[in-house]
Parts: C-alpha cells; sequence; structure tokens
C-alpha cells in the first residue's frame, strides 16, 4: 500500500474536525494552523471527503465543516477511500497482469492478501476511536476565541469637506478671478 500524505493528512483532518464536533463548524483555516497542513492542500481534500458523503459544509459568517455522520460509523478506509487513495500493494493495481502479457507475479498473492489485511485493519478503525484515544492521552480542546462582528462599534467619522483650492495653481487662479 502506497499511503502517501494525502491520506495522511485526510486521516489527520479528520481527527481534528472530530475533537472539535460539539463546538459548531470548523474552519479548514483552524485546522490547517493546528496541524501545519497547507489551507489550499485542505480545500481539495475536504472537497473530496464533502462529495462522498464524509463531512459537510457550513456557509456564512460562524461556517465551517462538520462531520456527515457520526464518528463512529466512519472508518479510517472511509476516509481514505474518499480522497482517492489507493489501498493497494501489487504491483498491477490487482488486474493480475504484473508481468504483462505473461500474467501474474510469484509474488501477486502475498501483495493480495496484504491488501485484504489493510483494508480488514482500516475498515475496523473508527474515527471515534481515533478521537477517544486523543482524549485518553490527555487531549484538551482550547478555549474558542471571541467570535468577530463583521459591524464595527467604532463610530464612522466622516472627513470634512473643505470648499477650498487644492493647489497652487487653483488658489493663483481663484485670486486672479477676483480681481
Amino acid at each position: 500500500m502506497r499511503l502517501t500524505t494525502k491520506g495522511r493528512f485526510a486521516v489527520t483532518a479528520m481527527i481534528d474536525l472530530a475533537l472539535r464536533q460539539n463546538t459548531g463548524p470548523v474552519t479548514l483555516a483552524a485546522i490547517s494552523q493546528r496541524q501545519q497542513i497547507s489551507l489550499s492542500y485542505l480545500e481539495q481534500l475536504f472537497g473530496k471527503l464533502r462529495r462522498n458523503g464524509i463531512v459537510e459544509s457550513v456557509r456564512g459568517p460562524g461556517g465551517g465543516y462538520t462531520l456527515a455522520r457520526r464518528a463512529d460509523d466512519t472508518t479510517v478506509a472511509d476516509i481514505i477511500v474518499s480522497v482517492d487513495e489507493p489501498m493497494d500493494a501489487t504491483q498491477c493495481g490487482g488486474k493480475e497482469n504484473c508481468l504483462g502479457e505473461a500474467g501474474r507475479c510469484m509474488t501477486h498473492e502475498l501483495w493480495t492478501a496484504l491488501n485484504q489485511h489493510m483494508k480488514e485493519f482500516l475498515e475496523a478503525v473508527t474515527l471515534q476511536q481515533l478521537v477517544d484515544e486523543q482524549f485518553a492521552k490527555g487531549f484538551r480542546i482550547e478555549d474558542k476565541p471571541p467570535v468577530r462582528r463583521a459591524i464595527s462599534t467604532t463610530p464612522v467619522v466622516k472627513p470634512i469637506r473643505v470648499n477650498a483650492p487644492n493647489s497652487v495653481f487653483a488658489l493663483g487662479s481663484k485670486a486672479f478671478a477676483k480681481s
């Protein structure tokens, strides 16, 4: 199995989201900052997770992402497959043509069996188990920062309109116009 950063980051971000699911929608910017994952990369991953029914997006002020289903109904395999991460250790991608026209390689059955064990393992681990593991290690959710208001509490000061010439030339023109 070639588990790339795509699968690793998706699982990490989903744990972060699930840890904070009771505090409302979680922004990708907050996950990006806490987990040191590029915001644009998270946007790509969460687009795929949303299309596959793993997360839901909430628009507007106070928006972000929430889990689309319970954490104990979401497995690590669900997350990895949702972001198009292949779970395959075979050289041929399971097509049994490792050697081209000659067919399967000598180790095809070995890698196929490994694929099956990995799949079973990742399907047995739920997002809730990973969240519980973090809480058991002493994880605490930080206090939510105060919500910024869109409307400023400071009064708007309008500029004073001065009816005077705005340049030396305009001043000169005005002086000669009066004479």
